[in-house]
């Protein structure tokens, strides 16, 4: 699996455009679209090339390979533009080896909005999908989520990789527009998450499973 990690685009078709141009180039066959997607929020400025409806024909061509989940500024108007499942709390992907089904990672992905990325605990499926036996029982690896539109890449106390892509519109901290990239294990090195410039892909940080 190679993963495109998008977050917080607020309706900038500019950037949305600048990101899945990495789909390609980085031969991406998924894409983790961490909610925030159409509309800008009252507390933010219209960013650059700002045109939900644009970002909307960016996403159609991917939607096979899209799993998203909604933010604190996906109204259902919003959602209903967009054609592809949006999970309203959050989702679980698992990177599976073909050859070992009993290795491999799992990730939770949520906007950050309702789970504290700063306390969450690898079992935390337990509690939170308590009458679904496979997943309650499944071990999170590294948690991605957006919402403060500022790029992390490090470990919680809990030890959970924390994985935030930062904005592709909107970034805060001083920092350039960012996305995300997860890389899986191969039999020359371990399964990978990076974080990289929207203007030319170059890599800020990355951190190995």
């Amino acid at each position: 699996m190679r993963a495109l990690i998008l977050s917080d685009i607020h309706g900038s078709a500019i950037a949305a455009r600048q990101a899945l141009s990495f789909f390609e180039k980085f031969n991406c066959d998924r894409i983790f679209l961490l909610g925030d997607t159409l509309y800008h929020g009252p507390r933010n400025p219209l960013p650059a090339g700002h045109g939900p409806m644009g970002v909307v024909e960016t996403l159609a061509p991917y939607k096979e390979c899209i799993t998203a989940v909604r933010g604190n500024c996906d109204a259902d108007v919003d959602l209903m533009m967009l054609d592809m499942p949006i999970e309203e709390e959050f989702a679980v992907v698992k990177d599976t080896p073909a050859n070992d089904k009993t290795a491999g990672k799992a990730f939770f992905l949520s906007h950050g909005h309702i789970f504290m990325p700063e306390c969450f605990p690898a079992d935390a499926l337990h509690t939170l999908a308590p009458n679904d036996l496979e997943l309650n029982s499944t071990k999170i690896d590294a948690y991605l989520y957006g919402h403060t539109h500022i790029w992390t890449l490090e470990k919680n106390f809990k030890g959970i990789l924390l994985v935030n892509p930062g904005s592709t519109s909107l970034p805060k901290g001083g920092n350039p527009p960012t996305f995300g990239l997860y890389e899986s294990a191969t039999s020359s090195s371990p399964a990978k998450f990076s974080i990289r410039r929207l203007d030319d892909g170059s890599e800020l940080a990355s951190a190995e499973l």
